[in-house]
């Protein structure tokens, strides 16, 4: 699951080279995010039985971080390169994955993290100051994104919590950057931002918090290092784009790091109870005293 969410982020952002050009990469992000809110909302439509206090707080931090790692990252890759802003991204789940790792699976992350350097070569081209500031605030909100994801799915039945973070990243996006929107929305727009929502993030997101009812958060962090590998072998089909030899040596690392955190960091799956299908308080004691 967790690699078929990176595959499906990969492709959006292929696919969204367009959506770019008509309304820019702020733009772009506050339709996907809205669209996606608006699409959640109206499928799962979330139960507020579903949810306890705590978690419903979880499911809206995640919301605001959820819209905080996409308008970070957008604003870091406007200043800095790609794959240098991709490089100090991975900072965050590699992070995660090494804080929370217990003995031996520390490995996985440190190998991935060689392998991240590798595939990004992020020692290529001029460091923007801002840029950089933007792109470590990218990573940090992408670990809380990590934590959060994991912490919803696993007190909030379904897709429950899910459709309650997407909807407000969509509206803190649109509180941020729905502004430069004005003057560029068409039909055409509207259109292609509704199908780019779909691909990324109504699929990856949903995928990503099933993953995390399964994985740890050190082997979900850990396989997050293989989106630039992915990146690289689309760019390879998609672009034409061949890569060098360093990059290669990078997807061998981050592939050997995916397989070491997926064999050694499955979790049991949590037993998630849906709030709103539990019996009044007083049931029980009233069915022990008949």
């Amino acid at each position: 699951m967790a690699l078929a969410a990176m595959l499906c982020v990969q492709l959006g952002i292929a696919t969204s080279v367009g959506l770019f050009d008509d309304v820019g990469p702020e733009g772009a992000a506050c339709l996907r995010l809205a669209f996606a809110g608006v699409i959640l909302l109206v499928l799962v439509r979330p139960r507020p039985g579903a949810f306890s206090r705590d978690s419903l707080v979880a499911a809206v931090a995640l919301g605001v971080v959820t819209a905080a790692v996409t308008m970070f990252f957008m604003a870091a890759v406007d200043r800095i390169p790609l794959g240098t802003a991709s490089a100090l991204e991975f900072l965050g789940p590699l992070g995660v994955a090494v804080l929370r790792g217990r003995g031996g699976t520390k490995l996985w992350p440190a190998i991935a993290a060689a392998g991240v350097l590798l595939l990004t070569e992020p020692w290529h081209g001029a460091l923007d100051p801002a840029g950089v500031a933007f792109a470590l605030c990218a990573a940090v909100a992408w670990a809380l994104y990590i934590v959060l994801t994991q912490r919803v799915g696993d007190e909030v039945a379904g897709l429950q919590g899910l459709a309650i973070s997407m909807p407000i990243a969509g509206l803190v996006a649109t509180a941020v950057a729905g502004r430069s929107l004005v003057g560029d929305v068409t039909p055409e727009v509207l259109l292609a931002g509704l199908g780019l929502a779909i691909l990324l993030p109504v699929i990856p997101f949903a995928l990503e918090m099933l993953a995390l009812r399964r994985l740890t958060a050190t082997a979900f962090g850990t396989l997050m290092s293989l989106e630039p590998a992915l990146a690289l072998l689309i760019g390879l089909v998609v672009l034409g784009q061949a890569p060098g030899l360093l990059p290669v040596v990078g997807i061998a690392f981050v592939v050997v790091a995916g397989i070491g955190a997926e064999r050694t960091g499955a979790r049991l799956a949590p037993v998630v109870v849906d709030r709103a299908e539990l019996p009044p308080l007083g049931a029980n004691l009233s069915a022990a005293e008949a």
